[in-house]
Protein backbone atom coordinates (compact mmCIF):
# COMPACT_ATOMS: atom_id res chain seq x y z
CA UNK A 1 0.00 0.00 0.00
CA UNK A 2 1.22 3.09 -1.11
CA UNK A 3 1.72 6.02 1.93
CA UNK A 4 -0.50 8.88 1.98
CA UNK A 5 0.34 12.13 3.17
CA UNK A 6 -1.11 15.53 3.76
CA UNK A 7 0.44 19.02 3.44
CA UNK A 8 -1.39 22.08 4.64
CA UNK A 9 -1.39 26.05 5.47
CA UNK A 10 -1.53 27.08 8.40
CA UNK A 11 -5.36 27.76 8.83
CA UNK A 12 -6.03 24.50 6.80
CA UNK A 13 -7.56 26.08 4.01
CA UNK A 14 -4.93 24.84 1.26
CA UNK A 15 -4.19 21.36 1.44
CA UNK A 16 -2.24 19.00 -0.98
CA UNK A 17 -2.92 15.01 -0.23
CA UNK A 18 0.20 13.19 -1.85
CA UNK A 19 0.33 9.40 -2.31
CA UNK A 20 3.52 7.29 -2.44
CA UNK A 21 6.91 8.92 -2.00
CA UNK A 22 8.48 11.80 -3.41
CA UNK A 23 10.70 12.03 -6.36
CA UNK A 24 13.16 13.90 -4.84
CA UNK A 25 13.40 16.08 -1.55
CA UNK A 26 15.93 19.52 -1.89
CA UNK A 27 17.12 22.02 0.64
CA UNK A 28 17.35 25.24 -1.43
CA UNK A 29 19.39 28.34 -0.27
CA UNK A 30 18.28 30.50 -3.03
CA UNK A 31 17.93 34.02 -1.67
CA UNK A 32 14.26 33.99 -3.21
CA UNK A 33 13.47 30.59 -1.00
CA UNK A 34 14.96 32.37 2.32
CA UNK A 35 12.68 35.34 1.41
CA UNK A 36 9.59 33.17 0.79
CA UNK A 37 10.25 31.20 4.63
CA UNK A 38 11.95 33.80 6.02
CA UNK A 39 14.34 31.56 7.66
CA UNK A 40 17.90 30.50 5.34
CA UNK A 41 16.72 28.06 3.40
CA UNK A 42 13.42 26.56 2.11
CA UNK A 43 12.76 22.35 1.65
CA UNK A 44 10.65 21.44 -1.04
CA UNK A 45 8.95 17.37 -2.08
CA UNK A 46 9.07 17.08 -5.69
CA UNK A 47 5.89 14.81 -6.87
CA UNK A 48 4.60 14.27 -10.04
CA UNK A 49 0.95 15.86 -10.29
CA UNK A 50 -0.84 11.88 -11.04
CA UNK A 51 0.36 11.47 -7.18
CA UNK A 52 -1.51 15.09 -5.42
CA UNK A 53 -5.08 16.09 -5.31
CA UNK A 54 -5.29 19.77 -4.42
CA UNK A 55 -8.57 20.87 -2.24
CA UNK A 56 -9.09 24.70 -1.15
CA UNK A 57 -8.48 27.89 -3.05
CA UNK A 58 -4.73 28.88 -3.73
CA UNK A 59 -3.75 32.78 -4.68
CA UNK A 60 -0.84 32.64 -7.02
CA UNK A 61 2.44 34.24 -7.50
CA UNK A 62 4.86 34.37 -10.11
CA UNK A 63 8.56 35.05 -10.20
CA UNK A 64 11.83 34.63 -11.94
CA UNK A 65 14.02 31.94 -10.41
CA UNK A 66 17.89 32.70 -9.95
CA UNK A 67 18.14 29.66 -12.70
CA UNK A 68 16.68 32.20 -14.94
CA UNK A 69 13.00 30.03 -14.90
CA UNK A 70 9.77 31.33 -13.38
CA UNK A 71 8.34 29.77 -10.57
CA UNK A 72 4.25 30.21 -9.58
CA UNK A 73 3.59 30.07 -5.92
CA UNK A 74 0.92 28.68 -4.54
CA UNK A 75 -0.63 30.01 -1.26
CA UNK A 76 -3.29 30.69 0.87
CA UNK A 77 -5.63 33.61 0.68
CA UNK A 78 -6.72 33.40 4.23
CA UNK A 79 -3.14 32.63 5.78
CA UNK A 80 -0.67 33.18 3.37
CA UNK A 81 1.73 29.79 4.17
CA UNK A 82 2.84 29.09 0.69
CA UNK A 83 2.36 25.62 0.26
CA UNK A 84 3.24 24.29 -3.32
CA UNK A 85 5.54 25.87 -6.09
CA UNK A 86 5.41 25.63 -10.05
CA UNK A 87 8.41 25.80 -12.16
CA UNK A 88 9.35 25.74 -15.61
CA UNK A 89 12.24 23.51 -14.96
CA UNK A 90 9.97 20.92 -13.27
CA UNK A 91 7.17 20.52 -16.04
CA UNK A 92 4.10 18.02 -14.47
CA UNK A 93 5.96 18.35 -11.06
CA UNK A 94 4.70 20.45 -7.95
CA UNK A 95 7.21 21.11 -4.99
CA UNK A 96 5.66 20.49 -1.69
CA UNK A 97 6.82 22.52 1.38
CA UNK A 98 8.04 20.04 3.55
CA UNK A 99 6.91 21.87 6.38
CA UNK A 100 3.36 22.01 5.57
CA UNK A 101 3.44 18.15 5.73
CA UNK A 102 4.34 18.81 9.81
CA UNK A 103 5.78 15.15 9.63
CA UNK A 104 8.99 14.71 11.58
CA UNK A 105 9.84 11.24 9.58
CA UNK A 106 9.52 12.85 6.48
CA UNK A 107 12.37 12.15 4.03
CA UNK A 108 15.34 14.21 4.56
CA UNK A 109 16.42 16.21 1.15
CA UNK A 110 19.09 14.55 -1.44
CA UNK A 111 20.13 17.93 -2.53
CA UNK A 112 21.45 20.94 -1.19
CA UNK A 113 20.58 23.83 -4.01
CA UNK A 114 22.09 27.08 -4.53
CA UNK A 115 25.54 26.37 -2.18
CA UNK A 116 26.70 29.04 -2.80
CA UNK A 117 24.11 31.54 -0.96
CA UNK A 118 24.33 28.61 1.74
CA UNK A 119 24.67 30.80 5.42
CA UNK A 120 27.93 29.80 6.49
CA UNK A 121 26.68 28.67 9.88
CA UNK A 122 24.21 26.05 8.18
CA UNK A 123 25.63 22.42 7.79
CA UNK A 124 23.58 19.76 5.87
CA UNK A 125 24.23 16.34 6.27
CA UNK A 126 26.46 14.16 4.43
CA UNK A 127 23.96 12.33 2.66
CA UNK A 128 22.76 15.86 1.12
CA UNK A 129 24.89 16.79 -1.39
CA UNK A 130 25.03 20.09 -1.96
CA UNK A 131 24.83 22.10 -5.58
CA UNK A 132 25.51 25.16 -7.16
CA UNK A 133 22.39 26.39 -8.76
CA UNK A 134 20.07 23.28 -8.75
CA UNK A 135 21.84 21.00 -11.16
CA UNK A 136 20.67 17.68 -9.62
CA UNK A 137 22.53 15.56 -12.19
Amino acid sequence: MSKQREARCNCGKLSVEAQGEPAWVSACSCQACQRRTGAPFGVMAFFPMEQLSIAGDAKRWKRPCDSTNEAVHHFCANCGSTVYVESEATPGILAIAVGCFTDPDFPQPQFAAWGEHRHNWIAFPESCREVQGQDFS
